[in-house]
């Protein structure tokens, strides 16, 4: 049987968790600190957060990564709110990093999910 560890990316170029986490936190920063909360802007921001973010982390490197990110937006009222994901994965090779946002008007929960494809 042939032996299959040469699939797998070196150290430098495994997804770095503290790397796109900035990435994530630099995006949302940029693009909603003066923002407020809408209900029918929402969606277009949400998509659009979603493509800067993707591209941002793909020009990192991460060459047969599988770059999912995820955005969620919400109107700042003083409730709670926990956001969860599971996902089934290498844990040698896969990783996600997430960040939140926060102003007076709304919250954003980013999360960019980095999955090795052999």
């Amino acid at each position: 049987m042939a032996e299959v560890s040469f699939l797998r990316p070196s150290a430098q170029h495994k997804f770095r968790q503290v790397v796109v986490k900035d990435c994530i936190q630099q995006v949302l920063t940029e693009q909603l600190a003066e923002k407020q909360y809408n209900a029918e802007e929402t969606p277009v921001l949400t998509q659009q957060l979603v493509q800067v973010i993707r591209e941002k982390v793909k020009t990192m490197g991460y060459d047969r990564y599988k770059i999912v990110a995820h955005v969620i937006i919400g109107e700042r009222r003083g409730a709670g709110v926990r956001v969860i994901a599971r996902c089934l994965w290498d844990s040698d090779t896969d990783n996600c990093a997430q960040d939140v946002f926060m102003n007076d008007s709304l919250f954003c929960v980013a999360a960019v999910f980095g999955c090795y494809c052999y």
